[in-house]
């Protein structure tokens, strides 16, 4: 399952707010290395009417959590309007919008969050009304500005713009972070832009910044030139969330000016977060001022930057002899940065092109670790005279099914090159043909969305859909639901039908299981052992207790031992769980989406998805804040110690094993 659609091996994706210090800071985003264990305490929901909340929120059930909104307790309206978060029913937009004049600070709280979960674009008159109104606790002004932000419109962004005094710092904050919700969605205005960059200013609060620097480095499709020096003094913020996230958004810079503050940002920065954003913001036509700064970074003590580095040359490098990238990369010991730098040589190529494609196929001849393996093979993906020795390994039976899953996301890379032989396209057609009937999940997958590509136009070669009916009608669900959605949409593309909906499992096949629950006490530990050290994470059974039981039961079959982390993406996440080893594997049941008023701050544990109430058992494990996730991926736990073993992480690491501790 996905958190984003990166590459095939991103298959399966990313502290609590009610605290007033931490939502005033913007969720602190460094988690502690160390927290004392407090006593164990018993979860709320030997509470029957909590209880009857959470199995109403399980079941999709509006209609029973309705009546709980004008509940005279207000830790039920409370809990309903939270439920009502991870349901998303507009049905329920009027009765939340009530809350919003409640008594309780906290019941506001929680009709706000819920309404912004919702989306409903009616409910902006009501949140900017409140905004203006009488607010009790500063803090609710983060949530309200947040929910205006997911609802509002283009013609109803003014509502969030409103003038702020400079002194009212918690609004400050609450609108630099609603300017981000609607950013997310593509809503925003030149004004906005204006004011996220005046929000960056280090004299506003720690919370208005990190929501600025967030807002303009999320919103697709900004043009920041003019905001260049304001960006420039924010990489110079001495929050490293701030940096990082202000020198993401000076890659929507277009002038070469700013090519020596990238420079100085990744020889320089002390957290390697930063260097990444600063690789990541470099381009084509930065290439030739930053390059000796990149090759330096390729040594660099951390190797999520040394792979950063490597993927920037691999997506820049032009007039260069593949040969340099060949022998640059025989020097290193770290496979993945060594991988990602022949493909680079592969790419460059010239004259000696053909003898480093056989340098990388004698490696991926040697190479024990079917990781290396796949990488090898998705680096000979940048040469169309690999073909035949990509689509051997791919389909070879008895294999690691790692293997098989990055050949086929080579062999589809190649064909989209430009010098791939015109005469082969037919060839190619049978090989996707071949790909969906085979049987493995994660190859027909990738091949459905190859057979859906417009520029490759196989719909010509391959007019009868029946195959891909045929493969679809052999999947099981819930359990192949991300293959059969790739199937699904292919069919639907090529019939030129409207989109099928994803047939997503109801709790009724999979309810909570209760009796686990009860086994739980609030502030749970797992102890997660690797092969790079050992890591502690809470549960938060609370918020999240049909998860918290399903990960807890996997944790005492032993599941999880010996699995490994399959997708690490530097300054993003490190996933792992799945029993498949590529991403696309499941187990025979999904959950439903808890989305409770938690947030995506360093070390935070998420479970993957494929899309809403499609859970299972992957989860992964954020390096920093990752606003662009709250409220669409469960979270389920948190670090609280062992996040250098995290940052540490790389693909193939083990889950030596999950254990449940006191």
């Amino acid at each position: 399952m996905t958190l984003l659609p990166l590459s095939i091996n991103a298959r399966r994706l990313v502290c609590c707010t009610g605290l007033l210090a931490a939502l005033l800071t913007a969720c602190s985003t460094s988690a502690p290395k160390t927290i004392s264990q407090a006593p164990a305490t018993s979860n709320q929901f030997d509470d029957t009417t909590l209880h009857t909340i959470a199995i109403a929120q399980d079941e999709r059930n509006t209609a029973v959590l309705l009546p709980y909104l004008t509940n005279p307790e207000a830790r039920y309206r409370k809990a309903a309007a939270l439920a009502l978060a991870s349901v998303q029913d507009k049905a329920a937009t009027a009765g939340l919008q009530v809350l919003l004049q409640d008594n309780e600070a906290a019941v506001r709280q929680a009709a706000a969050y819920a309404l912004g979960q919702t989306g409903d674009s009616t409910a902006v008159l009501p949140l900017s009304t409140r905004i203006m109104g009488p607010t009790a606790v500063p803090v609710e002004q983060r949530y309200l500005y947040e929910a205006l932000g997911r609802c509002a419109t283009s013609a109803t962004l003014r509502h969030l713009l409103r003038s702020i005094p400079s002194t009212d710092t918690a609004a400050a904050a609450g609108q630099a972070w609603g300017l981000l919700r609607a950013g997310n969605r593509g809503v925003t205005s030149e004004a906005a832009v204006a004011r996220a960059v005046a929000l960056l200013d280090q004299k506003q609060p720690l919370g208005a910044r990190q929501g600025a620097a967030f807002t303009l480095a999320r919103t697709p499709r900004l043009d920041l030139t003019l905001y260049q020096d304001a960006l420039t003094t924010a990489t110079t913020d001495p929050n490293a969330v701030v940096r990082a996230s202000a020198t993401t958004a000076l890659g929507k810079v277009k002038s070469p000016s700013i090519a020596p503050v990238l420079v100085g940002l990744i020889r320089r920065d002390p957290d390697y977060r930063v260097r990444v954003s600063a690789l990541r913001a470099l381009n084509a036509s930065l290439y030739a001022p930053a390059k000796e700064a990149a090759w330096e970074a390729i040594t660099d003590p951390s190797s999520q930057v040394a792979l950063t580095a490597a993927e920037f040359f691999l997506n820049n490098a032009s007039g260069e002899a593949g040969t340099l990238f060949l022998e640059k990369a025989n020097k290193l010991a770290a496979w993945r940065v060594r991988t990602t730098l022949l493909a680079a040589a592969l790419k460059l190529g010239g004259a000696e092109r053909s003898a480093i494609q056989t340098a990388i196929q004698q490696r991926y001849a040697t190479a024990t670790n079917p990781y290396e393996k796949g990488y090898l093979l998705k680096a000979l993906g940048e040469a169309p005279s690999a073909y035949e020795f990509v689509e051997q390994a791919t389909f070879t039976k008895g294999q690691p099914l790692v293997v098989g899953s990055y050949g086929m996301e080579a062999l589809v890379a190649m064909r989209r090159l430009p010098d791939f032989p015109t005469a082969q396209e037919a060839a190619f057609a049978l090989t996707i043909r071949r790909a969906i009937g085979y049987g493995d999940v994660t190859i027909m997958g990738t091949a459905a969305e190859a057979l859906r590509d417009p520029k490759l136009q196989l719909g010509r070669i391959l007019p009868n859909p029946d195959f891909i009916v045929e493969a679809q009608n052999k999947l099981t669900l819930p359990r192949d639901v991300e293959a059969w959605q790739a199937l699904q949409q292919t069919l639907d593309y090529l019939q030129n039908k409207p989109a099928t909906p994803t047939p997503v499992a109801k709790a009724a096949s999979h309810p909570i299981n209760w009796a686990t629950v009860r086994t739980i006490p609030v502030g749970q530990r797992v102890l997660l052992t690797t092969n790079k050290g050992n890591v502690t994470m809470e549960l938060y059974v609370n918020e999240a207790p049909g998860s918290v039981a399903s990960f807890v039961e996997l944790v005492r079959q032993g599941f999880y031992n010996g699995k490994t982390f399959h997708r690490v993406v530097p300054n993003f996440v490190a996933q792992g769980g799945c029993p498949r080893g590529d991403g696309s594997g499941s187990t025979d049941y999904n959950l439903r989406s808890e989305l409770a008023d938690l947030r995506y701050v360093e070390g935070a544990v998420g479970l993957a998805s494929a899309g809403k109430d499609t859970e299972s058992c992957q989860w992964f494990i954020t390096h920093t804040a990752t606003p662009h996730l709250d409220g669409r991926y469960t979270i389920f736990a948190q670090v609280v110690q062992g996040m250098e073993v995290v940052h540490s992480l790389d693909i193939s690491d083990k889950i030596v094993r999950l254990e449940l501790v006191k």
